[in-house]
């Protein structure tokens, strides 16, 4: 069985949802502590779950970039092992430089809780890869700091690279070209702003979470 890591910061209030969510994915979910350095070998997959790391001060995922499990998080990171950030996961990664671009306060400068409709657009990512290229999934979101950012340059990079993992078909945050996910350049490293943990069962409201952690069927 799959071994997979759930990093906790202070703030993460999304990490018992993901947990339980990858345990009905068929993998094993281990507690990851964001004082604690870990053994990159030893897992699989590691998940950094929404909330609101530090309470979002400085800037949300600022602080929890700088936490020393991110140094084992760069370490599985160079290994080439599938990490995948939600919501204020994505905000961490990108804080941490592991993925591009900035996650900014919404257009419209209120918190948005709605459900939204999504694109696949890049294949790279393990997570969704049954899911071909036009797919369309619903999933919530709950975020004030969504609206992702990036440069010209960056954007190009990211199109010439096929680095745009997810689009939202009605933007609801003003992300930039409307992204909802991307990853890094080698693939393996994922961040998006919708909740997939959130949308698991029929009674959610929902299942086409599941068609993003389906990494270990």
């Amino acid at each position: 069985m799959a071994r997979v890591g759930v990093l906790r910061f202070p703030g993460t209030n999304c990490d018992r949802d993901v947990f339980e969510a990858i345990g009905h994915a068929g993998a094993e979910a281990i507690w990851l502590w964001h004082a604690d350095h870990f053994d990159a070998k030893a897992f699989d997959a590691l998940v950094l779950p929404g909330g609101f790391s530090y309470g979002d001060y400085l800037r949300s995922g600022a602080l929890a970039a700088r936490a020393t499990a991110m140094k084992s998080v760069r370490e599985a990171a160079e290994r080439g092992t599938p990490i995948l950030g939600i919501c204020n996961g994505f905000q961490i990664l990108c804080e941490a430089g592991l993925l591009p671009g900035a996650l900014t306060r919404n257009s419209g400068l209120r918190f948005r809780d709605q459900w939204v409709e999504l694109e696949k657009v890049g294949s790279q990512s393990p997570f969704g890869a049954k899911l071909g290229s036009g797919a369309r999934l619903r999933v919530p979101i709950a975020h004030a700091d969504g609206r992702y950012m990036v440069s010209d340059e960056t954007l190009r990079e990211l199109q010439d690279h096929q680095q745009i993992w997810l689009r939202y078909v009605e933007n609801p945050n003003g992300s930039r070209h409307g992204i909802a996910g991307v990853t890094n350049r080698r693939g393996n490293v994922a961040g998006l702003m919708p909740h997939p943990e959130r949308a698991f069962h029929a009674w959610m409201g929902g299942e086409d979470g599941r068609l993003l952690l389906d990494l270990w069927n």
